[in-house]
């Protein structure tokens, strides 16, 4: 049984250690109080053992085992179901991975079923066993705590992006071309997936907090998932903010690269007039030349005895005034 922990805490402090889940539920049944299940990869029977005690919604059980589910929660009578996207920085490769956590929430249990290594839910069961106060309000206190741990592991996250599209900004006016462009779509990206993990907190949230009365959730409980409210829409603005100056990199690079091409392509040009020119002023001499090498019986300059002087003087005509033409056209 893929069972990360398993306990049974009455008036928020751990009791029993149970082995095996059959135990989990006799040790319920002996002292009551709340269980906490962590699961990691379950199989379905496995994952069928526990909704079958706890009377999980077929539904909610379905999307646990299909996976690959959206940021939600739902409601069925008095339990909860969450589906929670936890992600981490991956700074080699400028990327953000996502976890996938499934919770469900009960009267007198939390179920947490993982298909992913993180979050580390181990964390959160320590920091909340250190605070039996926090975790004797039962397990929406656990929902908490999960959300508040997801949320905190996106700091990081947005501080590997922000970095990124530092670096991008300074190299934007550096040597960009399409290699930059490339990064800075594929950053765009990985922003675009973080929002869609991060922003859907914001409507479960505050769901939470409109049912809070009705469902009687503690007060204090309801200050601190307000907390973690105010921490995901700060979160949803830096997003917005970096998606924001992407775009614009986005239009500013290919700009840039479409000036430079330009500027590129006129200074070819100015080559080619440049070259065009000289060979222009050199054909004209060796025009003249290729005439009177023709050496023809017809041509009475040749027995001219200036014949010669005059087509040097020629050749330094037609290239004196090829190149005063060029350089008054500015091709020289």
């Amino acid at each position: 049984m893929p069972i990360i922990d398993s306990a049974v805490y009455v008036d928020g402090h751990r009791i029993e250690n149970p082995a095996s889940l059959d135990q989990t539920f006799e040790y319920m049944e002996a002292h009551g109080g709340m269980a906490w299940i962590g699961l990691l990869r379950p199989s379905p029977d496995e994952l069928e053992r526990v909704a079958a005690e706890f009377s999980l919604h077929p539904l909610a059980v379905e999307d646990a085992l299909t996976g690959h589910q959206r940021a939600k929660l739902e409601r069925y009578g008095d339990n909860l179901f969450a589906v929670l996207r936890p992600a981490r920085y991956i700074d080699e490769s400028e990327t953000v991975e996502f976890g996938e956590l499934h919770v469900f929430i009960g009267a007198d249990y939390v179920v947490t079923v993982r298909h992913a290594e993180v979050p580390d839910l181990s964390r959160v069961r320590r920091r909340l066993e250190k605070s039996p106060d926090l975790l004797a309000r039962g397990p929406e206190a656990v929902l908490y705590a999960i959300l508040d741990e997801v949320v905190d592991q996106y700091d990081p996250v947005a501080r590997g992006l922000r970095n990124d599209v530092d670096e991008i900004e300074d190299q934007l006016f550096g040597t960009g071309g399409a290699e930059l462009t490339q990064r800075i779509y594929e950053l765009a990206r990985e922003v675009i997936h973080f929002q869609r993990a991060a922003e859907p907190l914001r409507g479960m949230l505050e769901a939470l907090l409109r049912g809070a009365d009705k469902y009687g959730v503690d007060l204090e409980l309801q200050r601190s998932l307000r907390d973690v409210l105010d921490h995901v829409l700060r979160q949803c603005e830096k997003l917005t903010a970096l998606r924001a100056i992407l775009d614009n990199a986005l239009t500013v690079n290919a700009t840039l690269v479409t000036q430079r091409q330009t500027e590129t392509s006129l200074q070819q040009n100015e080559q080619v007039k440049k070259i065009s020119g000289w060979a222009a002023i050199l054909f004209g001499p060796s025009l003249i030349g290729a005439i009177y090498g023709m050496n023809f019986k017809n041509m009475p300059e040749l027995e001219w005895q200036y014949g010669y002087p005059m087509a040097l003087v020629l050749m330094v005509a037609v290239s004196a005034g090829l190149w005063l033409t060029f350089k008054w056209k500015k091709w020289l």
